[in-house]
């Protein structure tokens, strides 16, 4: 049994709203973690990311480990200290990382030694030493040293990291022991074959862990894959523990995946995108670099509750963003977190109130409507 109290208040369907409660706060699932790389949720305050109702934030082991060094975050306090966020924190392992720096890296069956893509120093990256990182840093979530395999793959090489990931899996347990009040959560690998995906999520509910998450998705592969690794593997993990796709994904993704049974989410889309001139609305994505803005005064969404969605016109967002001033990559993360947030909140109400199904539905057809102002009866 896990230390860490999960509970699932209701549901409809596969979709379900629930609990994750720890001695730093309770985390309301479905959940969308905002993604804090290095400390920082891109271009936003901790006390911004907090106003969107974000209950907890990601952090990374690999960027983390470079700079500034897992030993001197814990000398300052840890990382809720270090980055004023006293809620819970889930860390990444760095597994993602490493598969993404494979010009950098060589792999064996105890771990991963690769060059830094800031200085080019060598650094090994193992389960144990990935744990201990995490520890380090203090997060409320950490997740086992993986290998993720950008798909598509050779079967043969899908099925080897899987293994492998298994191998890490038991690794990173031991080394992980009982801390109270955190938890380790397991990864599924096997790419997209449904037996490989079938065989990791069986081993690892053997192993047991805290939560269960979905990996080595949102690497390539088409969302029509991505859904069907879901319905294959959502059924073998426990109904009673959080489950976790990793690195996903848009707003539709997000409403689908709930569908299916995911309780957490993470993924840079929104402040990536912030960055680049594209808001998430209820309305659907709307690029504020193209003309068509320049002279429109209505704000991003006049009822929402953030005030950058609210207060802003389009216009002067479009300025911003044409001018390449911070403060419109500042506004439209911010937005962007904020609308996420609203997606999930009105999730778990839609939940709780046995009418998921047609809040999916409105969404979506809010976003194929767009934001063209409708005309007056």
């Amino acid at each position: 049994m896990s230390r860490i109290p999960f509970h699932v208040n209701a549901s409809e369907g596969a979709a379900r709203v629930g609990e994750l409660v720890f001695p730093r706060g309770t985390i309301r699932t479905p959940a969308f973690m905002p993604v804090g790389t290095a400390a920082t949720v891109k271009a936003l305050y901790p006390e911004q990311v907090r106003g969107t109702g974000a209950d907890v934030v990601l952090g990374n082991v690999y960027h983390l480990m470079l700079r500034p060094g897992a030993e001197r975050v814990a000398s300052l306090g840890g990382l809720h200290a270090f980055m004023r966020w006293p809620h819970p924190i889930l860390t990444d392992s760095g597994g993602f990382q490493v598969m993404s720096l494979s010009a950098l890296r060589k792999l064996d069956k105890d771990g991963v030694t690769f060059r830094s893509h800031l200085d080019g120093s060598t650094h090994r990256l193992t389960p144990v030493r990935s744990i201990e990182i995490q520890s380090l840093l203090g997060s409320d979530i950490a997740m086992q040293f993986d290998e993720c395999v950008r798909l598509p793959a050779p079967r043969s090489e899908i099925e080897r990291a899987m293994l492998l990931s298994l191998d890490w899996a038991e690794r990173s347990k031991v080394a992980f022991g009982s801390p109270e009040g955190r938890a380790l959560f397991g990864i599924v690998q096997g790419g997209d074959d449904a037996a490989l995906r079938s065989f990791s999520a069986r081993r690892l509910v053997e192993i047991g862990f805290d939560g269960y998450a979905v990996g080595g998705l949102a690497v390539g592969e088409p969302q029509a894959t991505m859904l069907s690794v879901l319905d294959d593997v959502v059924p073998e993990l426990p109904v009673g523990r959080p489950r976790y796709l990793m690195g996903v994904g848009s707003p539709d993704d997000l409403l689908k995946c709930v569908a299916r049974g995911i309780d957490m989410f993470d993924c840079v889309m929104p402040t990536r995108a912030g960055r680049h001139g594209q808001a998430f609305t209820r309305f659907g994505k709307i690029n504020l670099k193209n003309a068509r803005h320049a002279d429109d005064p209505r704000p991003l969404d006049e009822e929402s509750d953030c005030p950058a969605l609210r207060d802003y016109s389009r216009a002067y967002l479009h300025h911003l963003v044409r001018s390449g001033e911070i403060l419109g990559m500042m506004l439209l993360s911010w937005a962007n977190v904020a609308y996420y947030q609203q997606l999930m909140a009105g999730a778990r109400e839609a939940i709780a109130a046995g009418r998921f199904a047609d809040y999916a539905e409105t969404a979506r057809a809010g976003w194929a409507r767009g934001d063209i102002p409708q005309l007056p009866t």
